[in-house]
């Protein structure tokens, strides 16, 4: 939260004075509480707390609670190195990507481990999953294959990109981070490790456009490091989670800049959409969740602790239950519940259940600095083109 008010002047430096006196003095006031009652996005306090005690992160209508131990592995060993993606189907049941032998995880809901699918997948970076036909497929960003993968839901290849039609592609096929799919069919892949390119293919991928590159401008990203689909404004958009930006944007399916939806994020990687809320995964330990303006409405797991951010070799030990070190792939469920999966050396995933409206009442302290945060989000609105 601190850390973020370090952005301020920047988006204030185009505002009135008397804007930027009473932004200022909300920031502060909402500094001020955030550190008081860190009952506002985080734990109150985790002395003494194992990992096996449910807690509460979240305000309001986006409070959720833990579900300590949710996926342990039948075999009682580490689930392996995090850095992937998460994905559900139709059924509830979960897919975690890891750099592991175990290759894609499934799951129940209820954290009981089904099976491991796609043993040649190890290192996906990125999972989405799509029906077509009737039929259930996961898109992945398979980063240490070096190429996209559809798989049916038993891990059977079914596509890949590169393939014989494809064609050249700018900047060489490296650093693959995202893939997302098109209402209509198109595949769309972020080179987020490395040209900062994104592509456009058709179903059967042929490489139809590329768009983007390097830098901080309009259409320009810093690691463009997640994707998704997203179709709350009419017209299906792209959104990037352009990391070092620190930023999401929205690009049109043709690969134009429609502008800035959030900012001041801490180094966004993955989003999921419900609603008319996105779910943000911050490598900077903590979840963001914004509402359909772009505004931040709760935090998640805010880790006070800033050498845990970004974090890779956390152990277990150390882990607080409630407070994450570096989310890096997230998805909800039907029922609004978030799956986050944090990058990490032995591998880390959480369950946040989300309660419901008559669980959640909110502390004083919560609906004071929530009733400040509202002015402060101006402040993410200073500086984003009209959409």
């Amino acid at each position: 939260m601190t850390g973020d008010l370090l952005h301020l002047p920047l988006a204030m430096a185009h505002t009135p004075f008397w804007t930027r006196a009473g932004l200022a003095g909300c920031a502060l006031a909402l500094a001020a509480l955030a550190l008081a009652h860190p009952e506002h996005g985080a734990p109150p306090d985790h002395d003494g707390l194992g990992v096996d005690v449910q807690v509460r992160t979240g305000n309001g209508a986006n409070t959720f609670e833990t579900v300590p131990g949710w996926g342990k592995m039948p075999d009682a060993k580490p689930l392996g190195p995090t850095h992937g993606g998460i994905a559900l189907d139709k059924e509830g049941r979960i897919y975690l990507s890891t750099d592991s032998d175990r290759a894609i995880c499934v799951f129940e809901p209820d954290g009981t481990f089904l099976r491991s699918i796609a043993l040649d997948c190890k290192g996906v970076h990125s999972l989405s999953i799509r029906e077509e036909g009737g039929r259930e497929y996961l898109y992945g960003a398979h980063l240490a294959g070096n190429r996209i993968v559809k798989l049916d839901l038993d891990g059977k290849v079914v596509l890949q990109i590169p393939n014989e039609s494809t064609g050249e592609v700018p900047g060489g096929w490296n650093g693959l981070t995202a893939v997302t799919v098109a209402p209509d069919g198109s595949i769309f892949a972020a080179m987020g490790y490395g040209s900062n390119l994104m592509h456009k293919f058709d179903a059967g991928g042929k490489l139809l456009k590329t768009f983007g590159g390097p830098g901080k401008g309009e259409g320009q990203f810093q690691t463009c490091h997640g994707l998704a689909i997203d179709s709350r404004f009419g017209e299906p958009r792209l959104l990037v989670c352009d990391r070092e930006n620190r930023r999401l944007v929205h690009m049109d399916l043709d690969g134009h800049f429609l502008g800035v939806y959030a900012t001041f994020l801490r180094r966004p990687c993955a989003v999921s959409i419900q609603g008319d809320l996105a779910a943000v995964a911050e490598l900077e330990g903590r979840v963001t969740i914004v509402d359909k303006n772009g505004t931040p409405v709760a935090f998640l797991g805010d880790n006070p602790d800033a050498k845990q951010w970004a974090n890779y070799g956390v152990p277990t030990d150390a882990w607080k239950e409630g407070l994450f070190t570096a989310p890096h792939g997230l998805s909800y469920d039907a029922n609004g519940n978030l799956y986050v999966q944090d990058w990490n050396a032995t591998g880390r995933v959480t369950k946040l259940k989300k309660l419901v409206a008559e669980q959640s009442q909110p502390s004083l302290a919560s609906m004071l600095s929530f009733g400040l945060s509202v002015p402060l989000a101006v402040l993410v609105l200073v500086s984003r083109r009209r959409r």
